[in-house]
């Protein structure tokens, strides 16, 4: 599935994606990935439903869905370079995403966010239905400690 529009590409083509420049974006600024390994990446990559945004073939923007593809999928790593937000890019790739086949049809979306509750609104998501429901296990900054044993 591809997109061409006012010269940006927007393609879930998992080998159009610039693995060093998401790690780049995802390692340094980012706030829910900061220091993650390059492997990291790469591997979580392999594995997602993966979707980037490019201009002049250059990678700048991306967002990955963890998915079966029949019941439930979480989109997360979803960014637009700094250099081209406010151009509608984000809303663009989420309309994209959204109606991507192998995401039809699901029982549950889900993704978290610190800062874009605007944004996801507008394509139908809302805080989560008791949320005294859902459970996790977190490790809080992964990727910043170290193994001084």
């Amino acid at each position: 599935m591809e997109i061409k529009e006012n010269g940006f590409i927007f393609s879930d083509d998992r080998n159009l994606v610039d693995v060093k420049s998401v790690h780049h974006y995802l390692s340094t600024q980012s706030y829910w990935a900061k220091n993650i390994p390059f492997d990291i990446v790469k591997k979580s990559i392999e594995n997602s439903l993966c979707f980037g945004v490019y201009k002049n073939q250059q990678q700048i923007g991306f967002a990955r869905w963890i998915t079966d593809k029949a019941t439930f999928a979480y989109l997360c790593d979803v960014y637009i370079e700094e250099t081209h937000r406010g151009l509608g890019l984000s809303k663009k790739l989420m309309s994209l995403m959204l109606f991507h086949p192998d995401l039809q049809g699901l029982r549950r979306y889900h993704l978290a966010t610190l800062n874009a509750h605007g944004l996801y609104e507008q394509f139908g998501f809302k805080p989560i239905e008791n949320p005294e429901r859902h459970m996790g296990i977190v490790f809080k900054d992964l990727y910043n400690q170290t193994n001084d044993n």
